[in-house]
């Protein structure tokens, strides 16, 4: 039984189940802070102390022990499935990651041969028709999280209910869900919630997007990459993400959250 992307401060004031692409880097080290009085100089995904994770070996029995006895207050963070995968294909198809090299060695050249995306040259500065490349990489995705071919789903862009229920299925029960779109809010909560060993004022925090810079600029508003097949793709793959998290599949333009997230439906749904 385990917590694969949990990561818990160390005076275990607050557990956190990370989503890829839904303000993780930030949330991170708002977490580190508050233990600290301080960031962590560097990408917080990063870091291999001050931040208990589940990565960590020596982490693992004291978030096991923490979340199966649900001592702290736990949460996580959602976004629009719709701007996540939009996000995940400028930052990790077309971007060079912090190594200076591309995503995942092999794969972008697999999506060029394969599936004819195209992604601005060896350094992503090129021009490129962005909307046919970006449906095209939505095959791609719909084709890994289907039938794990040519390879399986990546954390970038398998959906966010997966991410959320192997922290429930395990034992694990969160204290609230909330939006990127409504992040001051959601985070706020979450601190007024709970003790710090230092006060985090919310005002006042950078955003850490660590994908920001990676790649192409998107020149297009968001509704302009889905067509009714694009659309169609994000709702087959993404179906719980959008009834569980209360967004709006019919509109791509409103990256807003319809309704509120209910947990004892999300515990419910996904807990089996």
């Amino acid at each position: 039984m385990g917590f694969p992307g949990t990561w818990m401060t160390e005076s275990e004031s607050v557990v956190y189940r990370v989503v890829p692409k839904c303000a993780c880097s930030t949330i991170g080290q708002i977490m580190y802070y508050s233990d600290h009085g301080e960031f962590f100089d560097g990408d917080i995904h990063d870091a291999v102390d001050g931040l208990h994770k589940w990565a960590r070996e020596d982490s693992q029995p004291l978030i096991r022990a923490n979340v199966q006895a649900h001592k702290s207050y736990a949460f996580t963070c959602v976004r629009n499935p719709y701007t996540r995968i939009l996000s995940s294909f400028f930052d990790k198809i077309c971007g060079i990651q912090r190594n200076g090299k591309r995503y995942r060695g092999k794969l972008v050249p697999l999506l060029v041969q394969k599936y004819g995306v195209e992604v601005g040259g060896d350094d992503g500065k090129d021009e490129f028709d962005q909307i046919q490349s970006f449906r095209r990489f939505l095959l791609f995705a719909r084709d890994t999280i289907r039938w794990k071919r040519p390879m399986d789903p990546d954390i970038h862009w398998s959906a966010m209910s997966g991410h959320v229920s192997t922290f429930i299925v395990n034992g694990g029960r969160y204290d609230r869900i909330f939006w990127t779109e409504a992040f001051n809010e959601g985070m706020q909560h979450v601190l007024d919630s709970i003790e710090t060993p230092h006060t985090v004022d919310l005002a006042s925090i950078p955003r850490f997007n660590e994908s920001e810079g990676h790649g192409p600029k998107r020149a297009h508003p968001v509704e302009d990459y889905f067509d009714d097949l694009s659309m169609h793709l994000v709702y087959e793959i993404y179906k719980r993400d959008f009834d569980l998290f209360k967004y709006d599949v019919d509109n791509p333009a409103n990256k807003m959250p319809t309704g509120e997230i209910d947990l004892d439906e999300v515990h419910a749904k996904l807990g089996d």
